[in-house]
């Protein structure tokens, strides 16, 4: 697995999110791992996992299956870049070491018999993840079993935007194919182009950067604005849904649907929370 990572980076086909996280690591406080938490009980709508089962799948930073530890649940967490797996295990080092209800595998949402061997859980939970496999529908297919009776399926999916998406992903291919001295001239367009009329609003209002110094508050995730703007950018595998298309396909498997909050046709994810029916 670790062989078929490294080559699609070398053949400019995955972006480097364990790299990128790895960097984000060093920003991890306590007062983003309390914003995690509170962004986890809001989606949730509980104010504590005790006796919860958490299944991270794509676990990255690890911020949230150390959220969802921190609110009592028994977390597994499992993702496809070797050195995502090592931001998780150096997470759990800095922040709950020698916790036995805390385990961190490296393996693939698109190994059947690697998913076999987890069993089933009480909440899993895939935030961002499943778009960036390469396979998402497979990827969606292959986490239902996953989900025990009456459970919880928490997904954050990229938005389907159209033309704007294969605009996206155009430049996504552009980024991960340039050398790395050159992918500044992607990087800044991107900026301007994202944050720009957030930076220019917050000027008018005099508070100039207001959004960006205060975005690890204002998303409710504890996240960078920098990092999540290379992860935007750079963020191959890509590949987007519709809210309809991914209603139908969980329908159609004896999924409910219990929330939902839609990026309102923008760029971004929509986030859902689906409860297994039997």
């Amino acid at each position: 697995m670790g062989a078929d990572h490294a080559q699609e980076i070398a053949a400019c086909e995955r972006f480097s999110f364990g790299k990128n996280w790895r960097a984000f690591l060093e920003q991890i406080d306590e007062r983003r791992i309390e914003i995690a938490i509170a962004s986890l009980r809001a989606l949730l709508a509980r104010d504590q996992l005790k006796g919860v089962r958490f299944l991270d799948v794509g676990s990255g930073s690890g911020l949230f299956s150390l959220a969802a530890r921190r609110l009592g649940a028994e977390v597994c967490s499992f993702d496809f870049d070797p050195q995502s797996v090592a931001c998780t295990e150096e997470l759990k080092r800095r922040f709950q070491p020698d916790d036995e209800s805390w385990s961190i595998q490296s393996g693939s949402v698109l190994d059947p018999e690697f998913l076999a061997r987890l069993g089933q859980w009480d909440i899993v939970y895939s935030w961002g993840v499943l778009h960036h496999t390469g396979d998402m529908w497979q990827a969606l297919a292959n986490i239902k079993p996953l989900v025990d009776k009456k459970g919880l399926l928490v997904l954050a999916l990229y938005n389907d935007q159209g033309r704007m998406s294969r605009v996206w992903l155009r430049v996504k291919r552009l980024f991960n194919r340039a050398p790395k001295p050159l992918r500044w001239f992607i990087v800044l367009p991107a900026l301007i182009r994202l944050w720009g009329p957030t930076v220019f609003r917050d000027s008018l209002c005099g508070r100039p950067f207001a959004s960006w110094k205060n975005y690890s508050t204002n998303i409710v995730r504890g996240m960078s604005p920098w990092f999540d703007l290379l992860d935007w950018v750079g963020g191959l595998p890509f590949e987007v849904a519709k809210p309809e298309e991914l209603l139908k396909h969980y329908r159609e498997h004896n999924f409910e649907l219990i929330a939902l909050t839609t990026c309102a046709g923008g760029i971004g994810c929509n986030e859902y929370v689906f409860s297994a029916k039997n």
